[in-house]
């Protein structure tokens, strides 16, 4: 194991960021607990990371599939968070889910041990206030999907002690990941950058500027893109996105406001990859 890499990391919420997350952390060497609101759905976060652990080892053969999972275990009781080093907080992106789930980790957890929340646009300083430690609690944004994504946005809040950003950026390091440090504010830099970007995408499509392919185009031919703000927003989930936006409206106004095409299609369900449909038809790549 990477000397860099936390030996023992808990991750509340086995979905697919909370997955992801897990199994990048296992790839580096550490022991990962899962813990989901039930059993049911701890067995179906299991079987996710079990998944993304089998199509590691078909893309490498030289890891050892056995040792991956034995060292993956699922649960439903927080209290299993006692002994780890890192606990990352990876539910939906809803204040209050958040700040009850928090609450519980940290509940677990041994003093010495850092809590972060993988939250892409809530405030880490409101999620802090009512922290046990706040000077041991920080933002942890990884991107979806997390084994494909090269970065993760490290987010300091007020409190946090700057021992546990540092340790951070080497864990970081460990994933074989690269490390970004901004201050907190809602949206930090990458969604407050991307969601911008992937509203006025869905404006002009909304106006009949051009298609969903050609605006696009227009980001990946002309600015090198490697996925245009569309097929972004699918990939996302048009249920995250509009969360997110909600969330960076309250805080800096009408220019984060959801177009009602968005909102439109997350009433319909059509959520993006997850469902099959968003902006994009995803029945063959789900």
């Amino acid at each position: 194991m990477s000397e860099s890499s936390p030996e023992r990391v808990g991750v509340l919420g086995g979905g697919r960021m909370g997955a992801g997350i897990a199994h990048a952390f296992l790839l580096a060497g550490s022991r990962v607990t899962v813990v989901e609101r039930d059993d049911a759905s701890a067995e179906s976060a299991a079987q996710r990371v079990g998944d993304s652990i089998r199509r590691s080892v078909e893309r490498d053969p030289a890891l050892d599939e056995a040792d991956l999972r034995a060292r993956l275990t699922t649960g439903s009781d927080p209290a299993v968070f006692a002994d780890c080093d890192l606990v990352i907080e990876a539910v939906p992106e809803d204040r209050a889910l958040k700040e009850e789930s928090l609450a519980r980790a940290e509940a677990a957890m041994a003093a010495s041990a850092v809590l972060a929340s993988n939250t892409s646009s809530i405030s880490i300083d409101d999620l802090a206030t009512p922290r046990l430690r706040p000077e041991r609690f920080l933002g942890l944004h990884f991107f979806n999907p997390v084994p494909a994504s090269a970065l993760v946005e490290i987010v300091r809040g007020t409190a946090t002690d700057e021992s546990v950003v540092a340790g951070a950026r080497s864990w970081v390091e460990a994933l074989g990941k690269t490390p970004i440090v901004v201050s907190d504010s809602p949206g930090f830099a990458s969604s407050r950058l991307g969601v911008m970007l992937g509203l006025e995408a869905i404006r002009m499509l909304e106006e009949g500027v051009a298609s969903a392919t050609d605006i696009d185009a227009a980001m990946t031919l002309g600015y090198r893109h490697p996925m245009g703000p569309l097929r972004t927003t699918d990939v996302v989930g048009l249920d995250v996105r509009l969360g997110i936006a909600e969330e960076l409206e309250r805080a800096y106004g009408e220019r984060f406001a959801p177009p009602a095409l968005l909102r439109r299609l997350v009433d319909e369900g059509h959520l993006g990859r997850k469902t099959g449909r968003g902006f994009y038809e995803w029945n063959e790549e789900r």
